[in-house]
C-alpha cells in the first residue's frame, strides 16, 4: 500500500489547445470525453476497439475523442495539467496506474472508485499485488486497462550467434560475460541504451536482480535503504553494464536505441514489451526470476467530470473482461485481469499473460507505477549526470538517489 506525499500544486500552464475543426461534437449532456495520448498505430487501434465495446454497452452516452498526439504522453500530460488547473477536466483521462496519480489524489482531483471495484468484481479479477500497489490510504482511484512488462531484454540473434552465444543468460554475471564475448567478436557497443527513463529502466532491472522483489519494492516505501550496501553493489553492476553501452546514449530516445539492435550494431536492449520487432529474441532480465515489473495505462473519474454517469460506464467497460480482451488484442499489451483467455492473442502476449498470472508483480518508477513524476524526474537527472561524467562518481550517484528518496517517502 502506498501513502502519497502532499506536494505543492503545480503552477498554471499557458499551453492552449485549439479545438478540432470539422468534426460534429456529441451532445454535451451525453458525451463522454476520453482524454488519452492514443492517437496513432496500435494504441489508436486498441482505443477504437474499446470504443466499440463502450458504444454497445452504454446506450445514451457518446464517445468524444480527446486524444492529444505526440511525445509518448508528454504533450498530453501538459495539456491535461493546464485543464485541471483551470477546473476544466475531461470526463476521464489516461494516466499510468500507481504513484503517477498521487498528486491528483492529494489535491482531491480524482474520485474514489473502491466501491466500484467491488461491484465490478475487480478485486477477484486483478492480482492481489496489483490491487495493493493501486491502493492509497485504503482507497483505489483508477481502473487499469492493460499491463505492459518493463523488465524484458531484446536481442539480435545474428550477433549472438557470431559471438558463440547460444542461450539467454540466466544471471547478471552471465550477461556480463556475454557482453564481454560480444566485444571480443567485434561488436563495439553491445548494449543499446537511450537517455533519461531508458537508463532508469536498466537500473531498476539491476536492482531487482540484486535486491529481489521485496527489497526492490522497499526502495519506494522506505523499507529498503537507498544508502545501504545492497544498493551500492547494484550501482556497481549498473556502472559495469553502462560501460558496454553506446557512447551516444544521452542523445537517443528509445526507438533510436532499438534501431541499434535492428541494424545489427548492438546485441541487447533492456526495454518494455512495446519494443517488440520482427526478428528479435527476448527474455526476462537475468536474475529477475519470476518478477514481473509492470506498468499500466488506467482511467479515472475526475472531480467535476461533466458526465459522471457516462464516465462510470466507460470505466466499467475498461474494467470488463470483454473490454480488456478487445483493447489488448489490438494494442499488443495484455489484460490486467487474469481471467481473460489467450484466444486471439499473439504468442508473446499469451506467454506474458501466463507470467502475469504466476509471477511476482513489482511496479516501475520509470513508468510512474512506483514513484511520482517529480521523483522520477529527479532520478533521471541524477542518472544523466552520472552517464555524461568522464569520471563516474558512484558514491555521488548513491547519495543523490538516497536524498531524492528521503524527499518523497513519507515518514
Amino acid at each position: 500500500m502506498r501513502f502519497p506525499r502532499l506536494l505543492a500544486a503545480a503552477g498554471a500552464l499557458t499551453l492552449l489547445v485549439a479545438p478540432a475543426c470539422g468534426a460534429e461534437k456529441p451532445d454535451p449532456a451525453t458525451k463522454v470525453e476520453v482524454f488519452t495520448w492514443w492517437a496513432d498505430g496500435d494504441e489508436k487501434a486498441g482505443l477504437d476497439a474499446l470504443v466499440g465495446r463502450f458504444t454497445a454497452g452504454c446506450p445514451g452516452h457518446e464517445f468524444e475523442n480527446g486524444a492529444v498526439a505526440g511525445g509518448a504522453g508528454v504533450n498530453a500530460k501538459q495539456v491535461l495539467a493546464a485543464r485541471i488547473q483551470r477546473n476544466d477536466p475531461p470526463d476521464t483521462f489516461q494516466v499510468h496506474a500507481g504513484a503517477e496519480l498521487d498528486d491528483y489524489i492529494a489535491a482531491g482531483r480524482v474520485q474514489d472508485l473502491t466501491a466500484d471495484y467491488a461491484g465490478w468484481g475487480l478485486r477477484q479479477a486483478l492480482p492481489p499485488g496489483l490491487v495493493e500497489d493501486l491502493t492509497v490510504n485504503g482507497k483505489i482511484y483508477s481502473v487499469p486497462a492493460d499491463i505492459h512488462r518493463a523488465n524484458v531484454v531484446w536481442s539480435n540473434p545474428e550477433l549472438l550467434a557470431g559471438a558463440g552465444i547460444t542461450r539467454p543468460p540466466a544471471t547478471l554475471g552471465a550477461l556480463m560475460a556475454d557482453l564481454a564475448a560480444l566485444k571480443r567478436s567485434g561488436v563495439e557497443e553491445p548494449l543499446a541504451l537511450g537517455r533519461d527513463w531508458t537508463q532508469l529502466m536498466l537500473l531498476e532491472a539491476v536492482l531487482i536482480s540484486d535486491l529481489g522483489a521485496e527489497g526492490f519494492a522497499g526502495l519506494f516505501n522506505g523499507a529498503t535503504d537507498w544508502g545501504g550496501s545492497a544498493v551500492t553493489g547494484a550501482l556497481e553492476d549498473y556502472a559495469a553494464l553502462l560501460a558496454y553501452s553506446n557512447a551516444d546514449r544521452d542523445s537517443r530516445d528509445w526507438p533510436d536505441a532499438r534501431r541499434l539492435l535492428t541494424d545489427g550494431k548492438a546485441a541487447y536492449l533492456v526495454m518494455g514489451d512495446w519494443a517488440a520487432a520482427d526478428g528479435l529474441g527476448h527474455f526476462t532480465f537475468p536474475g529477475n526470476g519470476r518478477v514481473f515489473q509492470w506498468l499500466a495505462d488506467s482511467f479515472v473519474l475526475p472531480t467535476g467530470a461533466p458526465n459522471p454517469a457516462g464516465t462510470r460506464c466507460w470505466l466499467r467497460t475498461v474494467a470488463s473482461a470483454d473490454g480488456q480482451r478487445a483493447f489488448n488484442r489490438a494494442k499488443g499489451s495484455i489484460p490486467a485481469r487474469t481471467d481473460v483467455g489467450g484466444e486471439g492473442f499473439s504468442a508473446y502476449q499469451v506467454g506474458a499473460m501466463a507470467d502475469w498470472r504466476s509471477g511476482t508483480p513489482v511496479p516501475s518508477c520509470a513508468h510512474g507505477s512506483a514513484c511520482t513524476q517529480d521523483w522520477q524526474n529527479a532520478v533521471n537527472a541524477a542518472l544523466g549526470v552520472f552517464s555524461t561524467a568522464t569520471e563516474k562518481d558512484l558514491a555521488g550517484l548513491q547519495q543523490a538517489l538516497a536524498a531524492t528518496a528521503a524527499r518523497y517517502i513519507r515518514g
